[in-house]
């Protein structure tokens, strides 16, 4: 329920200004909006929490990583301290241990006799919770359930401290009660802190590591405290938005608060005597830094040609959205004419712009946006993108229509002046989406041919993904999934010759970070198990006529990658450019899952020699198909030999019949669940329907069935007799067979792990699957070690070659 309030504010700020006074005559405008609450949690200090703790995170790590260099350290600093002369080094005891209370004592004062002792609470408050919480944390540090090699960095192996609780509170309390705003203050305050620490290094009460995250616990206690109790508002209310614009020159008789806009922006409705209105947009302090988190997010994972700013000042901001609305009502684009800018004190500025009757896109009915309707949008579209300005918010609240059909874009904050192509283009893309998303994709497309034309429809095809649009278009999606692809084929159907390459938005994909992830826990599970080799000793007792024959079947294994690729491909290729396409992808493993960068850069190869697109994905995709019959095959061939033959060292029947149980399961699982029965069902027609009858006009060519199903049969061979001679290089003796089923186990996992290359879990299974085989733990790691030197990192060099020569020479 709205309150009608009105603030004695405006009486001191017209004691300031001329202008104010004489609004005394005139009669007081009420101002319906909500009561403002007394304090706010403002999102600047929720994010320099998180912020504090992530650095909190890393100082950590980095200490237990680096611990030697830590002590190296601290032991440089005892040193020097040591060197310092014992008179001046009681004086900075005395000084840091008094003062570190005296100034956060006289600071309090200050603010008591300035009627701010609120905030000196604030600070008490901050002040004890920090106490408690680092008091809590050192004793289960210390405790034997806390982390052993922690403890040892905060503490040094001495009884000490593992946070200073003295300190952590003095920092608390200089957080909460926002000393860093006031420069002398903080000067003076670090400088006692400095002293404080220098005291403690010098009675060896402290060290490196808890100096540093005593600090940054204590500034994280204050922020957190900040956050749960919240500042004082001092957003201006109604009445000063009054105020601010009676200085220019309007006569407001009314003003009433309406919804903020998408940013959390306030506006008002406001009545002029003279029987206009306004509709005036108040940019705060406190929420520019609202969605932060979002737009850092975006700022780092899209290209730097799309991102935006991520932190905005309010004067910027407020000359930003000046700016675009002068431009666009510049270049005759149906706006709201903006009539005036203010800042409102130091906390916030308004923007008045022209009232329109009109409503948002969103709350017509899809019959009445009639074909009229949108060419009118698109006009308006046409008219900023000829003068280079982009928009960035095509929405249903953005587009407006009055009561005579004319349309109106607002919401020109978002929007770029002297935009580049891409973002005009990105413009398109969004308002054919929304469009789509109302109205369907051919008549979204049908009324933007004829006013924007089919090359710019055609230059829109490529943004046509849901990393370049609008959030809310985005989620919308989630239930029309297949108009981004409707609306492609109508804009090809429109122009079929369009060349328009592909664009990528985003700096990296989400792929890539759990890659990054899982390359690191690859790392820290290969590397314990080279620890308890003797790698030297391995090597030097090695039989390298072995290793010779392993080099040679890593060779062959890219003879045989090539033949597969030849016997699947209906063109004639040559064997020399092939065999380096397969060197090439060895290279590319490097950054890509070993089951990706090979049927990517084989795929581009096909293409690149003159086979279609289409053609190209379903020849690599009958190799695929084919290598996972083979592979299965396989599998359970070696696995009942071994288990025949072996069952006294090694008996993977036992492993197999748990596979084909779990195998069983799945497939249960799968069928009984009905998003994932279409998923598969799904997959399953597309791949029938593209690579079948390529594997159909294999089979009719001899030559062709001989190099591909030959090849397949020849990669695995090669890569099992690359894995036997490394074993045998280093003293082992196993069957075949055996050696064949941990391969083709461990090939498989490899495959569906997500580091570059299966980098760690390839090795991880393979070591697993040598000692279950009955090996020796030093024979098992070093053979998988050559194994994996032979077969992914010497290719790389000669990888990389043959990379770059296909690509000087147009074949990638």
């Amino acid at each position: 329920m709205a309150n009608i309030r009105e603030r004695a504010d405006t009486e001191d700020l017209a004691e300031e200004d001329p202008a104010v006074a004489q609004s005394r005559d005139e009669p007081a405008v009420f101002v319906v909006e909500p009561l403002f609450p007394q304090r706010l949690r403002r999102p600047s200090d929720a994010l320099r929490f998180l912020a504090t703790l992530l650095a909190l995170a890393a100082v950590i790590l980095l200490s237990l990583v680096a611990k030697q260099t830590l002590y190296g350290l601290e032991q440089d600093v005892l040193t020097g301290a040591g060197f310092a002369p014992e008179f001046l080094t009681r004086i900075a005891t005395f000084l840091g241990g008094a003062a570190v209370l005296g100034v956060p004592a006289a600071f309090a004062v200050e603010r008591v006799f300035h009627r701010d002792g609120l905030r000196v609470a604030e600070g008490l408050i901050a002040a004890i919770i920090a106490m408690l919480a680092s008091y809590l944390v050192g004793e289960w540090v210390r405790s034997p359930a806390g982390p052993q090699d922690l403890g040892r960095l905060l503490t040094g192996g001495r009884d000490l401290e593992p946070l200073n609780t003295l300190l952590t509170s003095v920092i608390a309390y200089a957080t909460a009660v926002r000393i860093s705003r006031r420069p002398t203050w903080r000067a003076l305050m670090w400088t006692v802190i400095a002293l404080f620490l220098l005291s403690l290094f010098s009675g060896r009460a402290i060290t490196i590591p808890s100096a540093l995250v005593t600090v940054l616990f204590g500034m994280a206690m204050g922020y957190a405290t900040l956050y749960g109790v919240g500042s004082p508002n001092t957003r201006p209310p109604g009445n000063a938005v009054v105020t601010a614009l009676r200085r220019l020159a309007f006569k407001p008789v009314a003003a009433r608060r309406i919804e903020d806009d998408h940013q959390g922006s306030r506006r008002y409705a406001v009545g002029l005597k003279d029987g206009g209105s306004l509709d005036v947009t108040v940019l705060d302090r406190d929420q520019q830094v609202a969605g932060l988190p979002y737009r850092l997010w975006r700022r780092i994972w899209l290209s730097s040609e799309t991102r935006r700013r991520a932190i905005r000042s309010l004067r910027a901001e407020l000359e930003r959205e000046a700016l675009m609305a002068y431009a666009a009502q510049a270049a005759g684009a149906s706006t709201p004419r903006l009539l005036a800018t203010s800042e409102i004190g130091t906390e916030a500025a308004l923007l008045a712009y022209e009232h329109l009757d009109a409503r948002p896109l969103d709350l017509l009915d899809d019959e009445e946006i009639t074909d009229e309707l949108l060419l009118r949008i698109w006009r308006q579209v046409r008219l900023l993108q000829r003068q280079r300005l982009a928009h960035r918010r095509l929405t249903g609240d953005s587009i407006q229509v009055d009561a005579d059909g004319e349309v109106i874009l607002t919401d020109a904050r978002s929007g770029e002046i002297a935009a580049g192509d891409l973002l005009l283009r990105i413009d398109v893309a969004q308002l054919l989406t929304y469009l789509g998303l109302r109205v369907g994709a051919e008549r979204s497309v049908k009324a933007a041919r004829e006013i924007m034309g089919e090359a710019s429809l055609a230059a829109a095809i490529p943004l046509l993904q849901k990393i370049a649009l609008t959030r809310d278009t985005r989620s919308a999606l989630a239930k029309n999934k297949q108009l981004l692809t409707e609306l492609r084929d109508q804009i090809v159907v429109l122009k079929p010759q369009a060349a328009v390459e592909e664009v990528r938005l985003e700096r990296f994909r989400p792929r890539t970070l759990i890659t990054i992830i899982a390359t690191a826990l690859a790392a820290y599970i290969v590397l314990p198990q080279l620890s308890q080799v003797d790698v030297g000793h391995v090597v030097t007792t090695a039989n390298w006529g072995w290793g010779a024959l392993a080099l040679g079947a890593a060779f062959v294994s890219f003879v045989a990658a090539a033949l597969v690729i030849m016997g699947f491909v209906p063109a004639r290729l040559g064997f020399w450019r092939t065999l380096l396409v397969q060197f090439a992808s060895s290279f590319v493993k490097l950054v890509a899952p070993a089951a990706v960068g090979a049927v990517a850069i084989n795929t581009r190869y096909l293409q690149k020699s003159g086979v279609p697109p289409t053609l190209a994905l379903a020849s690599v995709g009958a190799s695929q198909l084919i290598g996972l019959v083979f592979h299965i095959a396989l599998l359970l061939f070696f696995a009942y030999v071994t288990g025949t033959s072996t069952a006294t060292s090694f008996t993977p029947s036992r492993g197999l019949l748990l596979v084909l149980l779990s195998v069983a399961v799945l497939i249960v699982i799968v069928l009984g669940v009905p998003p994932l029965r279409r998923l598969v069902t799904t997959r399953t027609r597309s791949l029938f329907t593209n690579v079948l009858p390529r594997l159909l006009d294999v089979l009719q060519s001899p030559r062709k069935m001989l190099e591909g199903f030959g090849g397949t049969l020849l990669l695995t061979i090669a890569f099992v007799s690359c894995l036997d001679a490394c074993v045998r290089a280093f003293g082992g003796d196993m069957n075949f067979a055996a050696v064949a089923v941990v391969f083709l186990a461990a090939n498989a996992i490899g495959s569906a792990a997500p580091t570059p290359g299966g980098l760690g879990a390839v090795e991880g299974a393979l070591i697993a699957g040598l000692r279950v085989a009955g090996l020796e733990v030093d024979v098992a790691t070093s053979a998988v070690l050559l194994y994996r030197l032979l077969t992914f990192w010497l290719p790389v060099l000669p990888g990389w070659a043959a990379f770059t020569y296909l690509q000087r020479n147009a074949a990638l």
